[in-house]
């Protein structure tokens, strides 16, 4: 259950769950909040709900959590505007005076209107400076417009002008005076429209405008060189600002409409350049005015999010308390005087004291004439799992977990979990190189774990580190299994003296076993450096490896079955001693114990017996003489005394434990519909041992139990193959981390290296390095941690484990930070 215990535990608080009681707590109602407040320091009591049947609208304290999820609300907005202001919240705050709830509410209130109204008239004067500074840039390209057309039509002017004075006639002053009367009563007045439209949508504009008036309008359309600001959405975007020529007041309201669906703003424009020079001069002028005003409100502003964030943590942790309070005080129901709360839940029994200790603080403290009372309650209902570890045991713990929550009081795996699993992973992973990265790796988590605990990981980063003292151990148990090994990056190191073994001629000089011959003492630790890369024959330490695991795996099945032993004498139950440790223990240890034994026989002595075939011929001819492969006197006699063994205990688990089941209701049910009340501690571990065989009250299904033990006889016969079959994957990955390393090396490195060239040596080192760290470090350590993660879920835990209990959650304060809003 996380780090609750604190420090370091004694390791018996491994081995099996904390002793749990059921307790009863009647509280005063002057005294509720503040003892429940207390428990939630203390961490220790895990409350039942009472009033399950009961909506959440319906309950006492529904009016309070209503009014905490209002502060919420608030506090979360505050967040919000302090993130967005680029501030965050102080972890240290300043030392204030400790305010009551409903001051806490009453400010929280008065803090929220003032920014509201702050940022509203930030948003409205933001809002008027970007209409300025379009309004600005409107006046100065249509104004460039205009008084370049004015220029044009001055100069096209003066041309016509020249032209006509060297072509004058008699009768020409007479046809100019009727074609001026005539032009002036033709000519129509024009209005136009200036504004800016976002550029993307500037095109389709155009056509629309073109289309709705059927052609008669003049567009001109200029490109802003910077994105601007725009005063509707906030966001930046690039645009071009436009002057529209129109005639008539009809095709000015078309205009006007296409204008807004395509969210282009208008602005007045004058004709007249000295009033165009004057509106300049005057945007300008309420634009370095709005400029001040708005610099000064985001300064207020920022002063205020300040003062929020030095006081945020405190006050987001005490409405979390606040809200958790009340969430618990709901689940307590009144007795019938509705003057005190009656409250039950679990808790460890070592808590006893503690738990009573804050009753009576809580009663003093609040000046109550009456004190809680602690009471005990006898129940035959199964206790929630607590274990209490630390920081170095929990992820340990988690991994169990993750299969399932042990049952109380059920042996744990964890405890030794914390050695066996990290040794698998370095069975399959062992190079002590590659284990000296993981380590230096994992090093950087832990020598940091208390900046980085208190920060925002990634899930990835979050999971590693949460995990680092796991993978402290793999990395560790790498290192020993690499030296064993004798593999660095697959390279073999002569670390603890010279090779035992030399050349007798040329023929061994591809690192073959063929053509050694012994010339010193034997490798002093681990395996001999001139045995790694055999192409011969199968590599002394392949075989090895895969020998070894089948000694591995048979010795965690044993351990599996012993802790199944040590759950029935716990349990009181010796219909599981007499019928399933012993004949399990019989026939596991029959074959593969013995093949176990034959294993370290053949070490020993150095004799080239066939294992397989003294295995095989076992069962197929158990009276044939033995030959070549006997590798001790009297084998033959006791392969058939093993194998007589192994076929008696498959009827043994089978048949005795149904009849003798039926047998034992049968007495329990003859007359005797009165028991005498057990001991607390009794009646638990009755309930925890018959849980999964139901209540004593219902009624015995002969067939039934016959059909589960049935099940579990031939799941135990065909699993104990398989599972030991199933331990080879640490072989097999130790083969394949081993040739992947091996192929990195020779492939990469030693191929860059044999060009003598710099630059091809450059980018081999490269790809080696990388090549190791994504497959070898990464990709392989995720391989060896799933693969020891099924040895254990399945291979292991199956053995013992039923996994089926639940977590002791106490009501705590100090997982209120681990909780989401």
């Amino acid at each position: 259950m996380g780090d609750r215990g604190g420090g370091c535990c004694p390791p018996m608080d491994l081995f099996r769950s904390e002793a749990m009681q059921l307790v009863q707590l009647i509280i005063p109602m002057e005294s509720a909040h503040l003892t429940v407040s207390y428990l939630g320091d203390l961490g220790l009591i895990q409350f039942k709900d009472l009033n399950s049947d009961k909506s959440p609208f319906q309950r006492t304290y529904a009016a309070q959590i209503k009014r905490c999820g209002e502060m919420a609300r608030k506090l979360r907005f505050f967040k919000e505007q302090m993130l967005k202001a680029g501030f965050s919240s102080s972890a240290k705050s300043l030392g204030e005076t400790d305010n009551g709830f409903d001051d806490l509410e009453v400010k929280l209130g008065e803090l929220e209107a003032e920014l509201v109204e702050m940022n509203a008239n930030g948003d409205k004067l933001q809002r008027g400076y970007t209409e300025l500074l379009e309004y600005k840039l409107v006046l100065q390209k249509a104004g460039e417009f205009f008084t370049s057309a004015q220029r044009s039509a001055t100069a096209q002017q003066r041309e016509m002008e020249s032209q006509q004075m060297g072509d004058e006639t008699l009768e020409t002053p007479l046809l100019r005076e009727q074609e001026t009367a005539t032009d002036l009563s033709k000519q129509v007045k024009l209005g136009f429209i200036t504004g800016l439209v976002p550029r993307e949508k500037s095109m389709a504009f155009e056509r629309i405008l073109f289309r709705a008036t059927r052609g008669n309008v003049f567009l001109k359309q200029v490109p802003a060189e910077e994105p601007i600001t725009d005063p509707v959405s906030g966001e930046k975007m690039e645009k071009n600002v436009f002057v529209v020529f129109y005639s008539g007041e009809r095709a000015k309201n078309k205009i006007l409409k296409i204008c807004e669906a395509f969210g282009a703003n208008r602005y007045p424009f004058a004709e007249d350049l000295g009033k165009q020079a004057l509106m300049i001069t005057e945007v300008s002028g309420r634009i370095s005015e709005l400029k001040t005003t708005i610099d000064a409100g985001l300064l207020q502003r920022d002063n205020l999010l300040r003062t929020i964030g030095d006081q945020f943590e405190q006050w987001n942790l005490k409405v979390k308390k606040e809200k958790s309070i009340y969430h618990t005080l709901n689940m307590l129901s009144l007795d019938v005087t509705k003057k005190c709360l009656v409250a039950e839940g679990w808790s460890p029994v070592f808590a006893t004291k503690q738990i009573q200790e804050a009753l009576q603080r809580a009663a003093f403290d609040s000046n109550s004439q009456v004190g809680a009372i602690f009471q005990v309650l006898h129940t035959r209902e199964s206790p929630p799992t607590y274990f209490r570890t630390n920081k170095f045991t929990s992820a340990f713990q988690e991994i169990v977990d993750a299969y399932g929550v042990a049952k109380y009081q059920e042996a744990n795996p964890g405890v030794y979990t914390i050695v066996t699993f990290p040794f698998l992973f370095a069975v399959m992973f062992g190079d002590w190189g590659h284990g000296i990265c993981l380590l230096l790796a994992t090093l950087y988590f832990i020598v940091r774990e208390k900046k980085l605990s208190s920060q925002k990981l990634g899930d990835i980063t979050e999971m590693t580190f949460g995990g680092r003292y796991v993978i402290m151990m793999m990395s560790l148990f790498s290192i020993y299994t690499g030296l064993v090994y004798n593999e660095f990056f697959s390279v073999p190191f002569e670390l603890f003296g010279r090779s035992a073994y030399a050349c007798r001629d040329l023929s061994c000089r591809d690192a073959t076993t063929v053509g050694l011959i012994k010339v010193r003492d034997t490798y002093p630790f681990g395996v001999d450096p001139a045995w790694h890369g055999s192409r011969s024959e199968l590599p002394f330490l392949n075989s090895l490896k895969m020998k070894m695991s089948i000694l591995l795996g048979v010795a965690q099945m044993n351990l599996g079955i012993i802790l199944s032993y040590f759950n029935a004498i716990f349990f009181r139950n010796s219909l599981n001693v007499w019928f399933q440790f012993i004949p399990q223990m019989i026939f596991l240890n029959s074959l593969f114990g013995y093949l176990s034994f034959l294993i370290i026989v053949k070490w020993s002595t150095g004799s080239q017996a066939d294992l397989y075939h003294i295995l095989i011929y076992m069962f197929l001819s158990p009276t044939d003489e033995l030959g070549e492969n006997q590798l001790f006197p009297g084998q033959k006699i006791t392969q058939q005394v093993l194998l007589l063994l192994a076929l008696v205990s498959v009827p043994w688990m089978l048949l005795p434990k149904p009849f003798l089941l039926k047998r034992q209701h049968e007495n329990r049910h003859q007359g005797q519909s009165y028991a005498p009340l057990e001991s607390t501690d009794e009646t638990l571990l009755s309930v925890a041992n018959h849980d999964s065989h139901g209540h004593d009250h219902e009624e015995f299904e002969f067939s039934e139990v016959f059909v589960h033990q049935l099940i579990h006889t031939i799941e135990f016969v065909l699993g104990a193959v398989s599972n030991t079959a199933s331990y080879l994957r640490l072989w097999a990955l130790s083969l394949a981390h081993s040739e992947l390393s091996v192929v990195f090396y020779e492939k990469v490195l030693l191929l860059a290296w044999g060009y003598n060239n710099i630059i091809i040596l450059i980018v081999g080192i490269i790809v080696f390095i990388f090549a190791t760290v994504g497959v070898l470090l990464i990709m392989e350590t995720l391989s060896a941690f799933l693969h020891a993660l099924r040895l254990h879920w399945v291979e292991f835990q199956n053995k013992f484990y039923e996994g089926d209990g639940y977590k002791f959650y106490p009501f705590s304060f100090a997982l209120l930070d681990d909780e989401d809003d």
